[in-house]
């Protein structure tokens, strides 16, 4: 595998290089999966933040809860029950070795259990400044210490050879003690190059925050003239937010096959949003699902078979 990084390449990390790979140069089909992982700790995020806001530190054996649900995330991946074993495996909240993943390299240790390649993009903490403020609803979530000599980050697990690994800082105003990151890759199929990329949108402040970083996406996808996904967690967390992120994206000439209303996350009770999604341009959905009811996370997975356009190409293949 080889990689580019003009900036941030210090937080690029490749791994576990001696898993098998699977020559993608004569396919013209992947199986592609996004998951918000929320590091492995489990999916009970409203009810773990009360639980520490009354002294309880939720799980209680913290590492051995994770494990075992890595364990359970491996095995429906590849099973091919709940979702077709995926070729690239997008994951967001994959931490690294944080004090709330009790120091456990989330990509790494699930890429060993699918016997998967990993690339991680390390977020960068902005080490000693405290959060700020956020919305109640978001209250809940699970903050990194100040000092915390971990990092977050996204992650992809590939079984196909990926090429170009890129770091993208995105535009981020609300919550300093979360700066939010993108990564870009290429993967070469029968006919052509795809751009994937993997993205984690920050769900804090209005609309036009999240827009911004999207489009700083959308930007660096405009230098790649063909085939491109951009996937990931889009916190949408309302209606119209979903609504909004379709028509963004629609306008840029990506598609998607997920219904506006499907629900990719669960909050307390009844709480479900579409926050997760899986666009593409010069490509087409073949299949597509959530991977329900896997409980590793409050987010379920994603998934969607793409391919890439033969039609133009048999002329030439034509001798």
């Amino acid at each position: 595998m080889s990689f580019t990084a003009p900036q941030g390449s210090e937080r690029i990390e490749l791994g576990n290089q001696e898993a098998p790979v699977v020559d993608a140069s004569e396919k013209t089909s992947l199986i592609l999966a996004s998951y918000n992982i929320r590091y492995g700790v489990g999916r009970y995020l409203i009810l773990s933040g009360l639980l520490r806001r009354l002294g309880y530190n939720f799980p209680l054996e913290r590492a051995r809860a994770i494990n075992r649900n890595l364990e359970i995330a491996a095995r429906a991946f590849c099973d091919n029950r709940l979702l077709p074993t995926p070729d690239i495996l997008a994951l967001q909240e994959a931490d690294k070795m944080t004090g709330r993943a009790d120091g456990i390299h989330v990509a790494a240790r699930l890429a060993e259990e699918m016997k998967m390649h990993y690339v991680h993009v390390g977020a960068g903490l902005p080490l000693g400044i405290r959060p700020q403020e956020r919305e109640w609803w978001l209250n809940f979530e699970e903050q990194v210490g100040v000092d915390d000599e971990g990092d977050m980050g996204v992650a992809l697990l590939n079984r196909v050879p990926i090429k170009d690994v890129e770091r993208i800082d995105l535009p981020w105003h609300e919550c300093p003690w979360r700066p939010r990151t993108a990564m870009a890759v290429t993967i070469q199929m029968r006919f052509e190059t795809l751009k994937l990329f993997n993205v984690h949108i920050d769900p804090h402040g209005p609309l036009d925050n999240q827009h911004q970083q999207t489009k700083a996406v959308l930007e660096r996808a405009k230098q790649h003239a063909g085939p491109t996904v951009i996937m990931g967690d889009f916190n949408t967390l309302s209606k119209q937010k979903a609504v909004d992120l379709r028509g963004l994206m629609e306008s840029h000439g990506y598609e998607t096959p997920f219904p506006n209303d499907i629900p990719t996350w669960r909050g307390a009770g009844i709480v479900r949003f579409h926050a997760d999604w899986i666009f593409g341009r010069g490509v087409e959905f073949k299949r597509w699902g959530v991977a329900k009811p896997l409980s590793v996370s409050d987010h379920w997975p994603i998934w969607a078979e793409i391919q890439t356009s033969v039609i133009r190409y048999q002329t030439s293949d034509v001798r």
